[in-house]
């Protein structure tokens, strides 16, 4: 059962913008972290952002200012809006939901951003 599907990457020139959802199940959305992250070519996944169930927000330095995490839950989606973006923001990002305690949760399949120079 597919229960976190991305969508919303492509490729945007520097500067650029994109918005990122993620429709997620009812078992997913209930979770009480929802977030995003990436894993580029030879690195190691990483944080990208996390929402709370009662909406406090965490955001990796590296995105702080630029990437805004938020939540529909009528749509059970999950939005990452990605402004001003580098080329190094270029990965695959990946939706996910896990309980506090938990260290990996549900992952969905990934979307591919490209950011070019």
């Amino acid at each position: 059962q597919v229960l976190l599907v991305e969508s919303g990457g492509g490729l945007v020139q520097a500067g650029g913008s994109l918005r990122l959802s993620c429709a997620a199940s009812g078992s997913a959305f209930s979770m009480n972290i929802l977030g995003w992250y990436r894993q580029a070519p030879g690195k190691q996944r990483e944080l990208v952002a996390t929402i709370s169930r009662g909406g406090s927000t965490n955001y990796s330095d590296f995105v702080k200012g630029r990437f805004t995490i938020s939540r529909d839950n009528a749509k059970r989606t999950v939005y990452l809006q990605m402004n001003s973006l580098e080329s190094e923001d270029t990965s695959v990002y990946y939706c996910n939901a896990r309980a506090v305690s938990s260290v990996s949760g549900y992952w969905g399949q990934g979307t591919q951003v490209t950011v070019s120079s």
